[in-house]
Order: structure tokens, then sequence, then C-alpha cells
């Protein structure tokens, strides 16, 4: 009897053990993942204001998207703890789409090669962010599921361990665009 005693509770503490460091690299798979996509974010936050000026030179009447871009950027990139700059990045894609169609309206702003040269960037930018959005998201799959899945809920309970948001795309990017041609 005493014997089946020690060898659950032994049992029970592989368990905890596993489950703990299974929990903790899970964690930091998370955190490398954004890691990776915080480069681009960063790339693409830094790439946006020479875009901002370029266009603004040659359109007057969309000062507020140009305001909201600016207001998007008042607080510094590196400051913004993981969850803010989801959201913020979130917000700039949606004025990115709005500054790409002004643009539209200004063909002497589009055969620009300096506008040219910035919307290649912000392309392979885009490109890198969507893939690595889609490696974060995975990793913060696993994490949560294994934080909200029982039994591992109950250590990451005990430890203190959080859910991640994933990042996901804005309610525009969701509709299916129409072309008439």
């Amino acid at each position: 009897m005493v014997y089946a005693i020690i060898v659950i509770i032994v049992m029970t503490l592989i368990w905890a053990f596993i489950t703990y460091n299974s929990l903790v690299a899970s964690n930091q798979v998370v955190k490398e993942a954004f890691s990776t996509m915080d480069i681009y974010l960063k790339k693409r936050w830094d790439l946006v204001p020479n875009l901002v000026e370029l266009v603004k030179g040659y359109e007057n009447y969309e000062k507020e998207t140009f305001a909201q871009i600016t207001k998007l950027r008042t607080e510094a990139y590196d400051n913004l703890e993981t969850n803010k700059k989801i959201n913020v990045n979130q917000e700039l894609e949606k004025d990115i789409t709005m500054l790409m169609a002004i643009s539209e309206n200004y063909p002497e702003l589009k055969a620009s090669e300096n506008f040219l040269d910035l919307s290649r960037n912000l392309s392979k930018i885009e490109d890198e962010i969507a893939n690595s959005r889609k490696y974060y998201n995975g990793a913060v799959k696993i994490l949560n599921n294994k934080i909200m899945m029982f039994p591992s809920n109950i250590i990451a309970k005990l430890f203190g361990f959080k859910k991640y948001d994933m990042f996901e795309i804005n309610s525009e990017e969701k509709n299916n665009i129409g072309v008439d041609l």
C-alpha cells in the first residue's frame, strides 16, 4: 500500500515536471516567434514615414490619413508591450491600405522611382509579416491549448502562465473584394 502511494506521488511529480517544462518550452517558442515577426513589424514601422512623406508631397486633401498614421507612431515602438504592438500594427495595416489607395489617384507618384522602391520594400515586408504571423499564431495556439486544457491547465494556473493573443487580420481584410471589369 505504501509503495503504491509512493509510486503515485512520484508519477504525479514526474507528470508535473514534464508538463511545466512543456509549458515553458511552448512559452519560449511564442516569444521567439513574436521576436521574429517583430523584426518585420519594426521594418514596416520605419518604412511608413518615408512613404507618408512621399505621398504627402502629392496629396493635400487626405490630412486625416496622415494624422492617423502619425498618431499611431507617436509612441516609441521598442517601448510597446507585445499586445500593444499587435494592436498598433493592425491599425497601421488599415492606414497603409488607405495610403496606397491615395497613391492610385496620382499617376506621376506611382511612376516615381522612390515610390516604386518603397512599394516594393513594403510588399516584401508585408509578405514576411504574413509568413511570420502564421508561425506566431501556430505557436500561440499550441501554448494556449496547453494553458486551457486539462490537466496541464492545473500546472499553468499554479505557475501563472498567461494566454497570448493571436495576431489576426482586421475586418476589412476579411471581406472579399469584388472587382468589376
